[in-house]
């Protein structure tokens, strides 16, 4: 902040800066150099003059003469910085806040070994991840939390908004990182739900990413499906894989009852393009409505101009009541 007696109150940068809250008050300096004219008129002759008669020359050539003016300038100048502050010059910064209710959402990602089956290249886990990895982006203030899956399910990483964090953790993901064979769909599934059944949320859905029906761990997908049901969540499944030039085929039958018990729904895609339409599609379906709160930062700026009135308004009166506004009255 510059001092109030500074010159940068005075430069035409400066100035223009401001925003005026009462603008009107700036045509009213229109005025001030009328008034003073007026004023002069109507004093007119009632103001005595001393019987003083000096050679013109010796006028014109005495610049002391014109000191008479100096109390009227500097009273409007006074006025003029009045009429300033009065305009309420101010800076205002605009700023927007951006709320959302927020989703919760838990990905369950299929890492056995059949997902390293390249009908999708480079293969079908690579393409997941980074499918997933895109769609993460897409999202505003929501939780997301990973479970990964094969022969048993392995939380990867709980509901959290640090998206920076998940995306790293998908990216270190590979079929090493459970040694246990199988698809265990309806483990999977239940962890998943485990996540989500005692959080407060409008809105809390799981997405099941695998290629094939279930073939272990003790919870039946059926029955998960009815538990995330009861609990209010909504699972999409998707079946990822392209049946042709391979011997790891594609079952959609538990994935479909998945989807349908739990009112969700079943996607089937069978390259990169498809998978990436489905997150497409899910994140269009599952948008929550974001809220944006608009306001001013507002500060005000009319002190200086104040505090110079002041200051132009005692000279004023200083010089009224000095040789200038006597004996040179004339």
């Amino acid at each position: 902040m510059q001092d109030w007696f500074s010159r940068y109150w005075f430069q035409l940068q400066t100035l223009s800066s401001f925003e005026w809250e009462q603008p009107y008050y700036l045509y009213c300096i229109l005025a001030v150099p009328f008034l003073y004219l007026i004023r002069s008129w109507l004093r007119g002759n009632a103001v005595q003059k001393l019987p003083v008669a000096f050679p013109a020359s010796q006028i014109s050539s005495n610049w002391v003469s014109w000191l008479r003016f100096l109390p009227g300038i500097l009273l409007m100048i006074s006025i003029t910085l009045i009429f300033v502050a009065l305009a309420r010059p101010q800076k205002a910064i605009s700023e927007a806040e951006s709320v959302s209710e927020g989703i919760d959402i838990m990905l369950a990602l299929d890492i056995s070994a059949s997902m390293e089956t390249q009908d999708l290249q480079p293969s079908r886990l690579a393409v997941a991840k980074k499918v997933a990895q895109k769609f993460i982006e897409g999202r505003f203030q929501d939780r997301i939390g990973m479970v990964i899956f094969a022969g048993e399910p392995f939380s990867l990483c709980p509901l959290t908004t640090d998206y920076d964090l998940l995306k790293e953790y998908i990216n270190d993901i590979k079929p090493a990182l459970i040694t246990t064979d199988g698809t265990a769909l309806g483990n999977a599934l239940g962890m998943c739900i485990n996540r989500m059944r005692e959080i407060d949320s409008k809105t809390k859905i799981a997405i099941l990413i695998s290629d094939g029906d279930n073939t272990a761990g003790n919870l039946d997908p059926i029955v998960s499906a009815q538990l995330a049901k009861a609990f209010g969540i909504k699972v999409y499944t998707i079946a990822v894989g392209n049946d042709k030039n391979t011997t790891e085929k594609v079952d959609e039958t538990t994935l479909r009852k998945i989807a349908s018990i739990s009112q969700g729904r079943f996607f089937r895609a069978v390259d990169a393009r498809s998978l990436g339409l489905i997150f497409n599609e899910i994140n269009r379906l599952e948008k929550v409505k974001i809220k944006q709160n608009r306001f001013k930062n507002v500060q005000d700026y009319y002190h200086p101009y104040l505090r110079w009135a002041i200051v132009f308004l005692l000279l004023s009166f200083a010089a009224k009541n000095s040789f200038m506004g006597n004996i040179l009255e004339d």
